[in-house]
Parts: C-alpha cells; structure tokens; sequence
C-alpha cells in the first residue's frame, strides 16, 4: 500500500564509500531492506519560470515547499508516477502524495486537465499549484537508492542515494536517466528519516565513523551551480 501522507525529521549525511561499508556492516543487526530496497528514483522538480520556489528555500526560511513528479525507473505513458507536495516547517517535513499515471500528471502541469480524484491530497496540491501559478517541469533530477528501515521501529528510515544527476534539457521522467553528476565520486548523500529522536545505537555509529550532519538539498544544489555557470558565462540571472 503506498503512503500518502509523511510527517518527520530528515536528517542528511555525506558518506564515503568506507563510512557506509562501516554503517551497512552493521544495519545487517538491525535493518531490513525496504519495498524499494534497490532503486533509481527519478524525479521532476516543478518552479516558476524564475525559480521562485527554489530561490525561496536556499534562503533557509522557517517554512518552505516543493512539489515534484516521481517515478521508480524510467516510464512510459501509462506508467505509474507520484506527485508530491513537500513542505519543511522548524525542521519537520510534511509530504503529501498521490499516485497517477504519467500521461494524466504531464496534462496537470499544462493545465490540460483536472487531477484524477477529487479528495483531500488533491485539494491541497491543487491550491498550491493555483496559488504560484504558471508551475514548469524546472529541473531533472534521479539518483540511485538503497533503503532501509529499522525491524524494532519501522518509522525509521535509512536511505543512501549516489550517483545522482542533474539536467535543465529533456525534463521527462520517460527519458533515460542521465545527468551532471552532483557528489564526488564515492560519496553517498544518507537520509535518516524518523518522527522522533535518533536511537542511541544509531548515534553511537555516527559518532564511531565521524560522521556528522549537514544542510544538502539536491535541487538546492544543482540550481546554484546553474546559476554560477551562467553568471561565468554572463548570463544575466534574475
């Protein structure tokens, strides 16, 4: 069944091939592989033509919001997607999220047709997508991921996301993944997704691999190097 609404702390994390060996060694004790254990996540992040939302979250407001298209693998038409309504409150994220066909999320953003349904989700996403107006298919974005989740508390989630990519040209999740690398190679950007405190034994590995949080945000990060690139280039950026 999939989820529909998220309600969490996501805290990030870059890695080294040798500091996630360490970490997976030791999830073999204490984690199972999630439903999409070992996939490429696939996604579309949906702006303004300026790049209002994006711009908007780099500034690290209180609150903040996303909304993007996702699939599992490349798709086809009739494939199966999900959009996503993502806001950040005091470090909490809130997600919401339907399940729809491509084709009928691609006639959404042109304004074509409604959404499928008629329920709360869809409400919510349909108000927001009013309220900015004017939403494009900004940015291509897909990763390779490997989940977990714990076996004592299913809430907690690990994920490790590598090789993940990024491109402003062919912004369709049924094209072939490909992109402009964005970590150094080796490096592994690992999520611990839990609505409460991090266990204590999970602290501890932290702390054993020298591993500490930081602030990531992959949209975040592939737009300010588009921008940089086009302020070298002496593209005038609004």
């Amino acid at each position: 069944m999939d989820i529909t609404t998220f309600k969490r702390a996501e805290i990030k994390f870059l890695v080294t091939a040798s500091q996630r060996a360490m970490l997976e060694k030791a999830f073999a004790q204490r984690m199972i592989p999630d439903e999409h254990g070992e996939s490429t996540i696939c996604n579309i992040y949906c702006d303004t033509p300026d790049f209002r939302l994006i711009r908007r979250s780099l500034e690290k407001p209180v609150y903040k919001e996303k909304f993007r298209i996702r699939s599992y693998g490349r798709v086809k038409e009739d494939g199966k997607v999900f959009m996503e309504l993502k806001k950040k409150y005091d470090g909490i994220v809130y997600k919401r999220r339907i399940s729809l066909t491509q084709a009928d999320a691609v006639d959404y953003i042109n304004g074509c047709e409604a959404l499928p349904k008629d329920g709360q989700i869809e409400r919510e996403i349909d108000y927001f997508v009013k309220f900015y107006g004017g939403l494009v298919p900004a940015m291509y974005i897909c990763y390779d991921r490997s989940a977990y989740f714990c076996e004592e508390d299913p809430g907690l989630r690990v994920t490790f996301d590598r090789n993940i990519l990024w491109r402003t040209e062919n912004v369709s999740l049924t094209s072939r993944p490909s992109g402009r690398q964005i970590l150094k190679p080796g490096q592994s950007l690992m999520e611990i997704k839990c609505a409460g405190a991090i266990p204590m034994w999970l602290v501890e590995l932290l702390s054993k691999g020298g591993i500490r949080q930081i602030s990531f945000s992959k949209y975040g990060t592939a737009y300010t190097t588009m921008i940089r690139e086009m302020n070298e280039r002496g593209v005038y950026c609004a």
